[in-house]
């Protein structure tokens, strides 16, 4: 099952989202307060899940693999951010 989880995560975050707060009280325990899941959930999906897993797995800190993990979601939810933008002004014209 996490596995299935995982795989969810990385095609469709938002919907993992949606699926992990219904079934589980993870993000009550990660975050504590419902504004930053919300605001994550629209901005930064990833980071939202990777920060979410550091901080269940980790007694309550991020440290070691799992703050290279958070990293690495910031980098890709910025990438998206960064493709969408480039898709907009019509990206590289081909000859």
């Amino acid at each position: 099952m996490p596995c299935l989880v995982v795989i969810l995560a990385l095609a469709a975050p938002r919907l993992a989202m949606v699926l992990i707060w219904l079934l589980t009280g993870w993000f009550g325990q990660a975050y504590g307060a419902w504004l930053w899941p919300l605001l994550g959930f629209f901005f930064m999906p990833y980071t939202t899940l990777a920060y979410m897993g550091a901080m269940l797995n980790n007694s309550g800190h991020v440290g070691g693999g799992w703050l290279v993990l958070v990293v690495l979601a910031v980098l890709v939810d910025l990438g998206v951010w960064g493709g969408g933008s480039k898709a907009r002004r019509g990206g590289r014209r081909r000859r």
